[in-house]
């Protein structure tokens, strides 16, 4: 029998259009953008549908559009299938998503949540000071080593441990440049720049991180109905009292992303199913454990492909 585990992406996998097919086929899909347009009094479905990308990508409309998706994609292999996964877990913001599918936040209380977290993110840092960059090809002791020289009092620090080969960066966009410029030096051929404008997963998000924190006080917590592997601890937990406070580390803490998935693999799981859109998080995945089986759910096709396969 497979063991499923769901995982929900992150920012970097928004596109305009995302989610606009399936709303057009599935009544609980185009429920559940009409949900979130009501909770934040806007319309953030036309943005997911139509774009244009200069508005998707401000990071108060990318974070919780991303949250609807990936939610509306979930209620429909729900509705479809049935199929309890075993675990949940998501990428940086995918964890809120994960939260919701696992009945611990409620739809209305992440969407506002990460709409205040996307403000906070952004207003921790000013525009064109804080950078990201993705090292590829060398382990993370090296990588470690590099931000340690290069920060010079400043920040910049591993933020992703992505899969074998791909860590990210995050901090001081002057110290992660001298990262660039000492790379040659310590053998990394590969370093990209990310086009992002927060430096997420570092210490200079530790003032939004007091800002979530009051946000997440307001709203209430339930016991989750499936284990979620967090993003800091690469462990599973079920327990309604370390939401808040593994939500509010996580804002500055690494996202320890191939730690999360071997963890599930050790747990038992066999298969992986990508909820929400792009294949970010299924190419990782591919590339942490080439014996999982991944599946994608980002278009129709894809969809019924799903849930014939699971049917």
């Amino acid at each position: 029998m497979e063991k499923y585990a769901f995982l929900f992406p992150g920012q970097g996998s928004q596109y305009p259009g995302m989610g606009k097919e399936l709303a057009d086929n599935f009544a609980v899909v185009r429920q559940t953008f009409e949900e979130a347009d009501e909770a934040l009094g806007s319309k953030l479905s036309r943005i997911c549908f139509e774009g244009p990308e200069s508005d998707l990508l401000l990071t108060e409309n990318t974070q919780p559009a991303l949250l609807a998706t990936s939610t509306a994609f979930y209620r429909l292999i729900k509705s479809e299938t049935g199929l309890q996964p075993f675990y949940f877990a998501g990428h940086s913001l995918g964890e809120y998503s994960a939260l919701v599918a696992a009945g611990a936040l409620g739809f209305a209380d992440a969407l506002r949540t990460v709409r205040a977290r996307g403000c906070f993110m952004q207003d921790s840092v000013p525009v064109g000071t804080g950078a990201m960059a993705a090292i590829l090809g060398v382990e993370p002791e090296v990588v470690a080593g590099v931000c340690a020289e290069a920060a010079q009092g400043e920040i910049v620090v591993p933020a992703n441990f992505n899969c074998p080969g791909q860590v990210v960066i995050s901090g001081h966009a002057s110290a992660v440049n001298r990262v660039i410029e000492l790379a040659k030096a310590h053998g990394i051929r590969k370093v990209l720049l990310l086009p992002v404008s927060v430096p997420s997963h570092c210490s200079l998000m530790a003032p939004a991180g007091e800002k979530l924190a009051d946000v997440l006080d307001s709203i209430s917590v339930l016991p989750l109905q499936v284990p979620v592997v967090s993003n800091v601890e690469a462990k599973p937990y079920s327990e309604a009292e370390r939401v808040k406070e593994l939500l509010v580390a996580q804002i500055s803490s690494p996202v320890l992303w191939e730690a999360s998935v071997r963890e599930m693999v050790a747990l038992g799981v066999t298969r992986v199913v990508e909820v929400g859109p792009g294949k970010v998080l299924s190419g990782l995945v591919k590339k942490i454990d080439k014996n999982l089986a991944v599946n994608n759910f980002d278009d129709l096709a894809g969809c019924k492909a799903f849930i014939g396969e699971v049917a």
